[in-house]
């Protein structure tokens, strides 16, 4: 089944994300920069990179290698648009949900929102698999508001059809989960948004 982000213009995400009552793009973008922060990485790698939200908080001084992945290609067209002259950009479509990310590891691997919507089967292996040895995985998880929608009342009927595809991943099971695996956390932190809904992040250190 082709994924429903194929049937999102990028224009349609980004107002939605910038909406009064949704008000994200911001606070993702802030969380980037904090695992960034957090880890200094020479290398970073972006799953679901949509239209480059945070690229600009990158330093090329420390980061050199910048690998975007997203399963639209029209969005890795927009981030080469915008970003091309401020990083050499490494970028591949790639459905992370079905496809394996036959690429070189990184020392950090974000993923913001993308586990809600591609699930943690063959996604979560991808993030791993890219996440090179002493390496960390930062992962934005949403969580729970007030009302029982998961994806906002949009004005944009395309991200509307989003809302069967996306599931809420415990913060705590995620870290179990990983632990099993070898990875550890090293940080975390949260973010409120309207609604009651919020943002937590936890970064992962690899052993």
């Amino acid at each position: 089944m082709p994924s429903p982000w194929l049937s999102v213009p990028l224009a349609d995400y980004e107002g939605h994300m910038r909406s009064a009552g949704v008000q994200q793009l911001d606070a993702l973008s802030d969380l980037f920069a904090e695992a960034l922060a957090c880890c200094r990485p020479e290398s970073v790698a972006i799953l679901g990179i949509a239209g480059g939200n945070g690229l600009d908080r990158i330093d090329g001084n420390i980061t050199r290698r910048i690998v975007g992945l997203d399963v639209n290609p029209l969005y890795l067209e927009a981030v080469r648009r915008r970003f091309a002259v401020v990083h050499d950009l490494e970028l591949h479509c790639v459905d992370l949900a079905e496809e394996i990310a036959e690429l070189e590891p990184v020392h950090l691997v974000h993923a913001a929102l993308v586990f809600e919507h591609a699930g943690v089967g063959r996604c979560l292996e991808n993030a791993l698999s890219l996440v090179a040895p002493g390496g960390a995985l930062s992962a934005v998880l949403q969580l729970p508001g007030e009302s029982e929608a998961n994806v906002g009342v949009s004005p944009f009927p395309s991200i509307q059809s989003l809302g069967s595809h996306f599931s809420l991943i415990d913060p705590a099971w995620l870290r179990e989960e990983l632990e099993h695996r070898g990875f550890r956390l090293k940080h975390q932190s949260r973010r409120a948004l309207p609604a009651g809904k919020g943002f937590w992040m936890g970064v992962f250190g690899r052993a």
